[in-house]
């Protein structure tokens, strides 16, 4: 291709100097070896041009081509990826919160079971202070009952003592006995 361009510049720059001089008049370019000399000047700065500037100019111009796609396909590469890295740091977040709310529910559950445990503990001990003050209240009772039959007995002894003494007629012997039952009754 660029040796048709080539080809067409140098048409192009000979066509308009042969016109002018085939028709005789004041001639532009004359067809001797002057512009034969220019010609090859011509060709050989179109083939510098070409090897030190053109063909240079292209290879940089596609390396800076390369270079922008190349830094395209990374700056994609590296959205895809923090795309990537934000989706699992949103499951990660999503993960977490569930695991704390799971912890939450579990340790409330743990909570609601350690109260009803304190609760169930605290009635059985309310329970056996109860049976144990009802215990102790039993024994006093036998005990007082005991002590009762105990003074009951010491006042039939008292009484019939007395009795003895008294060298008793009926009449007070009477008394005597239902004075000693009455007291008995009054202490129960």
């Amino acid at each position: 291709m660029s040796k048709l361009v080539g080809g067409l510049v140098v048409l192009l720059g000979l066509l308009p100097g042969a016109a002018l001089a085939s028709e005789g008049g004041g001639s532009f370019i004359n067809l001797d070896r002057s512009l034969l000399i220019q010609v090859v000047n011509f060709v050989l700065l179109l083939f510098f041009l070409w090897k030190f500037l053109y063909r240079p100019f292209l290879a940089k111009l596609d390396e800076r081509s390369q270079a922008i796609k190349k830094s395209l396909s990374e700056a994609q590469a590296a959205q895809a990826e923090a795309e990537r890295q934000r989706e699992e740091h949103r499951k990660q977040l999503q993960a977490a919160y569930a695991e704390a709310q799971s912890i939450r529910e579990a340790a409330l559950k743990e909570a609601a079971e350690e109260q009803r445990r304190l609760v169930e503990a605290a009635r059985a001990e309310a329970g056996r202070l109860v049976e144990g003050a009802r215990a102790e209240v039993e024994q006093d009772v036998r005990r007082a009952r005991q002590e009762l039959r105990q003074e009951v007995a010491d006042l039939a002894v008292s009484a019939a003592e007395r009795l003895i003494r008294k060298s008793l007629r009926g009449e007070e012997h009477k008394k005597i006995v239902t004075d000693a039952i009455a007291e008995l009754e009054r202490t129960r």
